[in-house]
């Protein structure tokens, strides 16, 4: 590989971002002010803003412009926009930040290179391959000869379309993902080799089932030997897995498997062999789920010197929830359940109440269950008021890797044995720093429950004595055969083992998201 030391110019690469993963079937859509805010990401950038505010975090950017720093490229940063994942992206705002990427290509002016840090499962109002989409129009623009490599999440989407139009995609390896910004060196890395004219064969496979991103994670089977499998392959074929995001409503939503190489046979071998592993591990993405009065039962009989965790992962705001569900709390206090936290809850109407009430207060709340979800609704009760914060949170552990969190006014309400953290933005609960910015630590607290699926494994698992799945209401169902899908591709199990798709009668097909049932869960449940 040549440096930049050794040519006699430096490289000069695009850097761009667009980074959504929508839930076809979550109440609220994404538009510009979820990207102006960024939910955990960065905020909404655009030119030297790029390479100020993507160092030292965990996110694909932040490793590429790191590499690029290093090999002396000629960095041209343009737009990056991130916003937590939500309902699909408005019409308005896919346009309006696509022909903004867009257009910087053209005004960019002669390139080596373009290096994109996307996701792998945005859906728009309208387009429902983002990534695709996008990716032919950079593609246009640029050409044929320039190298196009872009940084994608574990859980894309991935369309045929997007593997013709980029010359590269990576895909993280670890679920929490841990590994974003290392997952953008890697990209960056091939970018270089493809700008030294390497060659570059593709194989692209596609898997029949869905995946619950419940059971996905990869520090535990199956996922952790799939991954290992993948670290073991050769670098040089860049394998990538994808264990796709199950609630996207369109042809492409499915686990796949990309592999690059020097020859068509070697990248065809690399993808048959992981795709044949993903087939035969199938079976096994499955496990044990709780009711809400069942795990805060099971959580207070173990008691235990560490924290059991109770994830609420039908309302994990990491894939399309609001954050503001109230099954949990609901099962903590009717339980007694005493040194219990429970976070985040996204209300700005309820934290502002208790920031014109003061710390010490206590006041009568509607709390969280605004989002219209079958079985759910606000919790009224008397809270006490013990910490108040503006929001600004430094996440400090793996996964959000020393973000700057803004989450706007925020609380700590008591009620009996029970502290809930409400917060004016949502973020998934997955750093302890979230609970600690309002007073809670979570290290002494009995039972903690985090709306999440995975991500806070990388911060609580230290911690957890146990940690519990259960499945209180909320917009992304523990099983993806419970949503009213339309667009699959025919055939598609809904569940590992589970009954291909049909597509319904157009009669049928009107289904309201929000009188959904989100009750049903795979493998067995408690």
């Amino acid at each position: 590989m040549l440096s930049a030391t050794t040519r006699d110019r430096p490289l000069r690469i695009a850097f761009a971002g667009f980074v959504h993963e929508s839930n076809s079937f979550a109440p609220s859509p994404a538009g510009m002010a979820a990207f102006e805010q960024g939910g955990g990401y960065l905020p909404l950038s655009r030119g030297a803003e790029i390479l100020q505010r993507a160092r030292d975090v965990n996110l694909p950017i932040a490793g590429a412009i790191a590499h690029g720093e290093r090999q002396g490229w000629d960095m041209v940063p343009l737009v990056w926009a991130g916003a937590v994942p939500s309902a699909p992206v408005t019409a308005d705002c896919y346009r309006t930040l696509t022909d903004e990427i867009v257009q910087g290509l053209r005004e960019a002016g002669p390139l080596d290179g373009v290096f994109l840090d996307l996701h792998g499962a945005m859906v728009a109002d309208g387009t429902p391959d983002g990534e695709g989409t996008l990716l032919g129009r950079v593609r246009q623009v640029v050409g044929p000869d320039i190298p196009v490599v872009a940084a994608l999440d574990l859980h894309g989407n991935i369309s045929k379309r997007m593997v013709d139009s980029a010359d590269l995609m990576v895909g993280f390896r670890t679920y929490p993902h841990v590994d974003m910004a290392l997952t953008g060196h890697r990209a960056a890395q091939h970018l270089d080799r493809l700008m030294d004219g390497a060659p570059n064969a593709k194989a692209f496979r596609q898997l029949d089932f869905l995946i619950p991103i419940a059971w996905q994670a990869t520090d535990v089977q199956p996922a952790k030997g799939l991954y290992d499998m993948l670290a073991g392959c050769d670098d040089r074929s860049c394998p990538s897995l994808f264990m796709g995001f199950p609630a996207a409503d369109f042809a492409d939503c499915r686990p796949s498997v990309i592999a690059y190489a020097d020859t068509q046979a070697q990248a065809d071998a690399v993808a048959d062999r992981l795709s044949r592993a993903l087939r035969a591990a199938e079976p096994a993405f499955c496990g044990t789920c709780f009711t809400p009065a069942d795990g805060v039962a099971d959580a207070m009989r173990r008691a235990a010197d560490k924290p059991v965790i109770l994830v609420d992962t039908q309302d994990n705001p990491g894939a399309g929830g609001n954050s503001d569900t109230t099954g949990m709390l609901r099962a903590l206090v009717q339980a007694d359940a005493q040194d219990a936290a429970i976070g985040l809850i996204t209300d700005p109407a309820a934290a502002a109440a208790a920031h014109a009430a003061g710390v010490g207060a206590t006041v009568d709340l509607s709390l969280g269950g605004r989002s219209g979800i079958k079985g759910d609704g606000p919790f009224q009760g008397r809270f006490t008021i013990d910490a108040l914060s503006d929001g600004s949170c430094h996440a400090t552990g793996p996964y959000y890797g020393g973000a700057h969190l803004a989450l706007g006014l925020s609380a700590c309400l008591r009620i009996g044995g029970v502290r809930v953290a409400v917060a004016s933005e949502k973020a998934q609960m997955a750093d302890r720093q979230m609970f600690r910015f309002l007073g809670i630590v979570p290290e002494a607290q009995k039972i903690l429950v985090v709306k999440s699926s995975n991500h806070f494994r990388a911060d609580f698992t230290p911690i957890a004595a146990a940690i519990l799945t259960c499945a209180a209401p909320g917009p992304m169902p523990v099983s993806p055969a419970s949503l009213p899908f339309r667009h699959l591709a025919p055939g598609i199990r809904l569940e590992p083992g589970g009954a291909p798709f049909t597509p319904p009668h157009k009669a049928d097909a009107k289904i309201s998201q929000r009188t959904r049932s989100t009750e049903r869960t795979p493998c067995s449940s408690r």
